[in-house]
C-alpha cells in the first residue's frame, strides 16, 4: 500500500482513479478547499486537508475560515493545512501571515486535528509559533537542519519527505533522513510539483511516492517494504485514516 500524505489534485485528475494509492489532498485557498471537499466525497482513496496557504493570506475573507470550520468534522478531512509562513516571495505581510497561521492553528487545536505546515525561509518563526500550541502534524517538504527537525519532532511533528530527497543537490536532506528515526518521517509527493528523479521535469503524480520510498530505503539501508510499513503506520496514526481493506 502506498500513502501520499501531501498532494494537490482536482476532480479532473485521471490519476486518482487509476492508482492504488491513498492520497491526502491539500487545500490552499477557497477554491482548492472546495475542490478538496468534492474529491473526498467522490473518491474513497482520497482524504483531505483544508487551509489557507501563506501566499494566499492577502486575499482571504471571514468566509475562508468559516469554510474550514464548517467542514472540519467531516471524517475525511484529516487536518488543517496547508498553512504556515513563507518569506521567500515577500516580507511585506509577515505579521498578517503569522496572524492567519495562529488563527488556523487555534481551529486545529479546538477540533483536535493535526496541522500541515509550510515553512519557507521562516523556520524560527514557524517553530516559535507552533511551540505555543498543543498540536501535532507534519512539517511539509522539510528543508531546514537536522537540529530543527529534532526540535519539531519533540513537539509531536513528523518530517514530510518528498521528491526533493532524490535530487542530486539534496545532500543535506539526505543526511537528515539517514539520521532520523524512520517513525518520525512521512512520505509525500506535493504533486503535481517536485517530481522525483528520474522523472524530474515531468508532472508529478501521487504514485511517485514509491520513488521517494525507494530513496529513503537506500539512504537508511533497509527494504522498501519496511520503509512503507513504518511510514504508512505513521501516516495512518497521525491523520486517523480509515483504510478500507
Amino acid at each position: 500500500m502506498l500513502i501520499d500524505t501531501h498532494c494537490h489534485l482536482s476532480c479532473e485528475d485521471e490519476v486518482i482513479k487509476d492508482m492504488d494509492v491513498i492520497m491526502v489532498a491539500s487545500g490552499c485557498d477557497d477554491k482548492t478547499n472546495k475542490d478538496v471537499l468534492e474529491l473526498i466525497k467522490k473518491f474513497d482513496n482520497v482524504y483531505g486537508t483544508l487551509g489557507i496557504h501563506p501566499e494566499e493570506v492577502d486575499s482571504i475573507t471571514d468566509d475562508s475560515f468559516k469554510l474550514i470550520e464548517d467542514n472540519i468534522n467531516n471524517k475525511k478531512v484529516v487536518a488543517v493545512g496547508e498553512i504556515g509562513l513563507d518569506y521567500y516571495w515577500t516580507k511585506d505581510n509577515i505579521e498578517k501571515q503569522k496572524e492567519v497561521l495562529e488563527y488556523q492553528i487555534k481551529i486545529a487545536e479546538k477540533y483536535k486535528k493535526p496541522v500541515v505546515i509550510h515553512s519557507r525561509d521562516a523556520i524560527k518563526d514557524t517553530f516559535d509559533i507552533l511551540k505555543k500550541y498543543k498540536v501535532k502534524g507534519v512539517i511539509h517538504c522539510f528543508s531546514s537542519s537536522l537540529e530543527m527537525a529534532r526540535e519539531f519532532i519533540k513537539l509531536g511533528f513528523k518530517i514530510g519527505v518528498g521528491g526533493t530527497v532524490t535530487f542530486k543537490n539534496s545532500k543535506k536532506l539526505q543526511d537528515i533522513v539517514k539520521e532520523l528515526d524512520l517513525k518520525d518521517i512521512v512520505l509525500e509527493t506535493d504533486s503535481p510539483y517536485l517530481t522525483p528523479e528520474p522523472y524530474r521535469g515531468e508532472k508529478n503524480k501521487p504514485s511517485n511516492v514509491y520513488l521517494v520510498a525507494l530513496k529513503v530505503a537506500e539512504l537508511k539501508n533497509m527494504s522498501v517494504d519496511e520503509v512503507l510499513s513504518v511510514t504508512n503506520k505513521s501516516a495512518i496514526d497521525l491523520f486517523d485514516l480509515i483504510i478500507q481493506k
